[in-house]
Order: C-alpha cells, then structure tokens, then sequence
C-alpha cells in the first residue's frame, strides 16, 4: 500500500539527509517517473508515493549519491530494481551508503 526508504551514511555514522530519490515503474518497453522525494533530516523518505500509482510491478529507486557524496563519487547514482507482487504491503527499501560501497535489503 505504501512505499518508504531511508538512507544512512554507514561511513559517518548518521542519516544522510537531502539525498534525491526518483522512483520509476516498467510500462513494458520504458520507466515511466512515478514520484520524486528528498530524505530528510532523520534520512527517511515516507508517505511520497501517491496511492493511485502504487501497484504491483516491476520498480526502479535511483538515489542521487552524487548530490549527496559530491562529485567526486565513485557511485554517482545506486540504482535498485525490485519486484512488488503483493502491493497491499507497505514496502521498505533501505540504503546504506559509504564512499566506496552500498547496500540495501526488503525491510518491513
């Protein structure tokens, strides 16, 4: 039913705040841009999806990690692809970011 996510910067040890996350769904032949939000103090990102484009899916969070680690990132972009089969859960994909390496799982 929803969607959240929240980035924590594993390298500093807090939330990452002002990270650009842009959500996209697979129409079968392209991504089409769903919602677009800023993680905010607290690193989360929550209540931005609209109901009305949440189902199930194939879908596509791109985190900014450029705009947030400064150009010089060696990711400028993490891109995680997810499949959502049951859309009547809410859905929590996390980021943990470093300079050199990320990584995300399902959360509740």
């Amino acid at each position: 039913m929803s969607l959240s996510t929240h980035v924590l910067d594993t390298a500093r040890g807090e939330p990452a705040n002002g990270v650009l996350v842009h959500l996209y769904r697979w129409a079968g032949d392209d991504w089409i841009d769903v919602a677009t939000g800023r993680t905010d103090a607290d690193g989360r990102l929550r209540d931005w999806v609209p109901k009305r484009r949440w189902d199930r899916g194939t879908y596509r969070l791109c985190f900014d990690t450029a705009g947030y680690l400064g150009l010089g990132a060696f990711f400028p972009e993490v891109s995680v692809v997810f499949v959502v089969t049951d859309a009547w859960r809410h859905l929590h994909v996390p980021l943990l970011l470093s300079p050199y390496g990320y990584s995300t799982y399902r959360g509740s």
